[in-house]
């Protein structure tokens, strides 16, 4: 009977350990989707190579159109960004929209935004479709600025999204959006939008089984841009926290995906999950024999 008065505390000892170990676990590799007319190869290979913890593949959109089963066949999630207007836009945002609806995340970066049906008519814009009724900003009707954006830290909020970032800052390729009614915003930059009012720079909106996320700055800037100098900050930081954000279906707390608790932290991943199951049925036969002694 005396070694057993000690394995009590002692399983619930390992226990607390194992499960803190795997909430600290990071989230499984996801299959990203790269999808853009311009720059998509040179982008998911920058990504391989600076976020090694998903894999990149890429998707010239404007050759052709990605379709639902072939998007969901492939990828956990994906991100969609172009670089100059382009025709096929409604057709993929269509298809980005039943991707999302189907209950896998779509993240969204510059310039996004010149192409939505609300931008500027300087930019003869298409439209993304279905897509727009998902995403989590408009445009502020001027769109990318092509002006210097500071993230502000000040304000920011302490999240998944923001997980090691601690500045941020873009010469021209960032900011020019509206958050919609509903949508969380974990950070702005510190220059207004074009309207005077706050310019979100990392976003994500929940509707129904959909999840966008939006960072509003280039993803392709380590591709056309000089670091330090086009750029600077936590570029990869950034898009890695909304890599691990979206493959982990954008869960900030165990059951929670509102991102309205700002303390928020990562939710178990499945081999933390599977490690405290373990845990608890070895508790549990542990009572059982000692009820049987």
């Amino acid at each position: 009977m005396k070694p057993d008065r000690f394995c009590v505390p002692l399983v619930r000892v390992l226990f607390a350990l194992f499960a803190a170990i795997a909430v600290a676990m990071p989230v499984h590799a996801a299959r990203v989707g790269v999808l853009s007319n311009k720059y998509a190869t040179e982008t998911a290979a920058d990504f391989n190579v600076r976020i090694p913890t998903h894999v990149f593949t890429a998707i010239d959109t404007s050759v052709a159109i990605p379709t639902l089963q072939s998007l969901t066949n492939s990828f956990d999630l994906v991100l969609v960004f172009e670089d100059s207007t382009y025709g096929n836009a409604t057709a993929v945002g269509d298809a980005l929209a039943a991707f999302a609806n189907s209950g896998r995340v779509v993240i969204i970066g510059a310039f996004y935004d010149q192409d939505r049906s609300d931008g500027p008519a300087i930019n003869s814009p298409h439209g993304w479709g279905a897509l727009e009724l998902v995403d989590p900003n408009t445009t502020d009707k001027t769109g990318t600025p092509y002006a210097p954006r500071t993230l502000d830290t000040a304000t920011m909020l302490r999240h998944p999204l923001t997980t090691g970032i601690t500045a941020l800052s873009s010469a021209k390729f960032a900011g020019g959006n509206q958050a919609k009614p509903g949508t969380t915003v974990v950070a702005y930059w510190n220059q207004p939008n074009a309207q005077g009012r706050p310019d979100p720079a990392i976003a994500f909106r929940i509707t129904g089984a959909a999840c966008v996320i939006q960072l509003a700055i280039a993803p392709n800037y380590a591709v056309i841009g000089a670091a330090g100098t086009d750029y600077s900050g936590d570029f990869h930081v950034a898009w890695k926290d909304a890599f691990d954000f979206g493959a982990n279906r954008c869960i900030s707390t165990s059951g929670n995906s509102n991102g309205s608790d700002p303390q928020a932290i990562p939710s178990l991943s499945a081999w933390g999950l599977m490690l405290t199951m373990l845990l608890v049925g070895a508790g549990a036969a542990l009572q059982r024999r000692r009820r049987a002694r």
